[in-house]
């Protein structure tokens, strides 16, 4: 989804809202340099755990509900799905405790970061930022990204769409915004594409 090639794995990664996800541990075993930042990563790993089981049949049946707005390609079914999600998320549980003391897992969240100027190469945000756009404000879409500007040289955003499958409202003003302020900001195609519509990501770098 973010269109990451063999050398941006390489780089200095960082996750914004990253969550129960399994992006860390499997780059990490690959080698590879990242943190995820998330509010989440205050809690323990049986708290997060029971926090997944509390809540994953009722993502699983808006999924159901839902099946429509997704392509059934790459992944062919809910059961797939539900496989894969669940392998993603045993992978993060089997990999928390170890990441949080090798401080990999960071608890913090958007606008504001923990990190010094330029620590990363690449920072990430995957399905958070506007997607959430009846939630948050333009204005803290333009804070987020500027932090994230501040602490990388690079920020990639997936996907553009809000949580009703329509394109966010906030993209383009918040696009104009960070070229007025010098910043190059473009959208680029993806070849991942689950949810339809959900194949661009906004790309940030200096100007």
């Amino acid at each position: 989804m973010f269109n990451l090639s063999d050398q941006d794995l390489k780089c200095r990664i960082l996750g914004c809202g990253d969550g129960p996800a399994g992006f860390n541990a499997e780059l990490t075993q690959r080698g590879g340099k990242v943190i995820s930042i998330d509010p989440i990563y205050r809690f323990s790993v049986n708290q997060i755990r029971q926090r997944i089981n509390d809540t994953y049949d009722k993502i699983m049946e808006q999924m159901r509900n839902n099946k429509s707005a997704y392509r059934w390609t790459s992944i062919t079914s809910l059961d797939e799905l539900s496989s894969i999600r669940m392998s993603a998320m045993e992978t993060f549980i089997a990999d928390y405790e170890t990441g949080k003391a090798e401080a990999r897992y960071i608890e913090g969240e958007l606008p504001h970061l923990p990190f010094d100027d330029n620590s990363f190469d690449i920072a990430l945000s995957s399905h958070f930022l506007f997607l959430y756009s009846s939630h948050f404000s333009e204005e803290f879409h333009v804070q987020a990204l500027l932090e994230m500007l501040r602490i990388s040289r690079e920020v990639r955003v997936f996907p553009l769409l809000c949580l009703d499958g329509k394109p966010s409202p906030y993209v383009r003003e918040v696009m104009a915004r960070l070229n007025e302020g010098g910043f190059k900001a473009e959208i680029s195609s993806v070849s991942y594409e689950f949810q339809r519509g959900a194949n661009k990501m906004l790309r940030v770098m200096p100007g």
